[in-house]
């Protein structure tokens, strides 16, 4: 049963999760994203991506899609509509938080 973290100001406690908001931060900028790219900028072991990952999948969030490319099985990381929604609700969330505007 998938639980509502958002306050209705915008803020989303499973997005609020320092390594989850920047792999949202990272997904946000790009159409998809190799999951071990993900890993290198967040420097993280695989395991706690995944964790973290499979905390966003099950919000909604995140999709994965997996390819074979090189003869290798890659997993590629992608925001959601629902995702990139509560991201920017997310951020507007923080900023009001520190007295700042949207940009």
């Amino acid at each position: 049963m998938k639980t509502d973290t958002r306050s209705p100001d915008g803020f989303d406690a499973t997005i609020h999760a320092e390594n989850r908001l920047r792999i949202c931060a990272l997904l946000e900028a790009v159409e998809q994203i190799e999951f071990a790219l993900v890993q290198e900028r967040l420097q993280v072991s695989a395991s706690v991506l995944s964790k973290h990952v499979s905390v966003l999948m099950d919000a909604g969030y995140v999709q994965q899609t997996r390819a074979v490319r090189d003869t290798r099985q890659r997993v590629w990381l992608s925001l959601t509509s629902p995702g990139r929604a509560a991201y920017h609700a997310h951020l507007a969330a923080l900023r009001a938080i520190v007295g700042e505007s949207p940009e």
